[in-house]
């Protein structure tokens, strides 16, 4: 009985001495197998990598191709304006030469107007002539500046005549000096137009009227003394406006009421 319990044990030793065998055989199948798996996982991590960097790049790409477009549609805008400007630009042009047209005619124009206001001022009644010769001679020096515009100085010529032609149609009473006996005095002049232009001293005792026609001064009876200081009260807004009785040339250089 010893010798059969022997017996399988060295029979069992056999037994198992090809299956040993058998596993040394496969280790380097296995090996080599997980060498290709763990090959396998990397370059599977290494397509990830790079299907997740292609992804990002298809993203960049897409964001810089609406970048893009949208430069375009700006850029196209841009062109738009740039070419209303370019347009613009040459109306500019046009005006301006236009312009210098206009000022090159304007000029002259009102040099003349300046002339004729002048001339106008000589001939005219002589109310207030330092004021009004003073607004000649300061267009005249408003000519030759450089750094004043046609436009402003188109706009105080036209201010000029406008004085003038109000000048017509309102009443004034202002203080001033008048040669009179040979003698300098103060007096009130009474303006009504340019209708009538009179004046008489301080103390009322010597009054005078502006003929037109002979253009020379003409004393005034004392008879219309009241209506002259009347007239001159209404002209300083001291008295309502009433009906007063003046004296006013005819053609015939007779004076009237």
């Amino acid at each position: 009985m010893k010798h059969s319990l022997i017996s399988s044990v060295i029979l069992l030793a056999f037994a198992s001495a090809p299956v040993f065998a058998q596993e040394q055989s496969l280790e380097p199948v296995v090996d080599a197998a997980d060498k290709i798996n763990a090959a396998a996982k990397s370059s599977q991590l290494t397509v990830e990598k790079i299907a997740d960097s292609t992804q990002e790049r298809i993203q960049q790409y897409k964001q810089i191709t609406r970048q893009i477009q949208g430069l375009e549609v700006y850029t196209q805008q841009l062109q738009k304006q740039l070419d209303a400007q370019l347009v613009e630009k040459d109306e500019l042009n046009s005006s301006i030469d236009e312009v210098s047209v206009v000022e090159r005619q304007i000029t002259p124009l009102m040099l003349r107007m300046i002339d004729s206001l002048a001339k106008f001022v000589e001939l005219d009644v002589p109310f207030l002539p330092e004021e009004r010769a003073e607004r000649v001679a300061s267009l005249r020096d408003l000519m030759d500046r450089a750094d004043v515009d046609v436009s402003e100085k188109f706009r105080r010529v036209m201010e000029a005549f406008q004085i003038e032609a109000d000048y017509g149609r309102n009443i004034e009473a202002y203080n001033g000096e008048m040669t009179v006996d040979g003698q300098s005095q103060d007096v009130e002049f009474l303006r009504m137009g340019r209708t009538v232009l009179l004046y008489k001293t301080r103390d009322g005792s010597t009054m005078g009227v502006w003929n037109q026609q002979q253009r020379e001064w003409q004393p005034l009876d004392s008879s219309y003394a009241s209506n002259v200081q009347e007239a001159i009260r209404v002209a300083r807004k001291q008295l309502a406006p009433d009906l007063l009785m003046l004296p006013v040339f005819t053609q015939t250089n007779g004076a009237g009421e």
